[in-house]
């Protein structure tokens, strides 16, 4: 978590500036490229509550919902960037993808799948199987 997007032009004390709970907001294909696990444990070990981002590369979603971090996707987002400021105050429903931010606007999410929202509310993939029946 230490090196969260450090090598990133402007973001190289993302790190040390994150708070837990905090919502991470990024733009168009966030985490494309990235297969290993660790891109999306650096934002667990920051305490970051949720990553939203207008689209997002395929297997880095598929390895943040089998963690249990919520993603999330909001399609026009970075045309609609200019509402969000850092240290708003954002309310976010995973079952409906309703973000309301604290003066009253609203922006949509793509929700969770009820799968996704199993395996969040389980904690992350290995326990939501563990809690599954074994049908014979």
């Amino acid at each position: 978590g230490q090196y969260a997007l450090d090598n990133l032009p402007g973001w190289e004390d993302f790190a040390q500036q994150a708070q837990p709970g905090d919502i991470v907001m990024a733009g168009q294909n966030f985490g494309a490229g990235s297969s290993r696990q660790q891109a999306v444990d650096c934002f667990r070990a920051l305490g970051i509550a949720a990553l939203i981002a207008e689209s997002c590369g395929a297997i880095y979603k598929r390895n943040a919902i089998n963690s249990g971090m919520p993603i999330l996707t909001v399609p026009g987002l970075t045309e609609i960037a200019s509402a969000f400021r850092n240290g708003d105050i954002l309310r976010v429903d995973f079952t409906t993808g309703e973000l309301r931010l604290n003066d009253g606007r609203t922006f949509r999410a793509q929700p969770f799948s009820r799968v996704q929202m199993d395996i969040y509310h389980a904690g992350n993939l290995f326990a939501y199987g563990l809690k599954l029946e074994v049908k014979g």
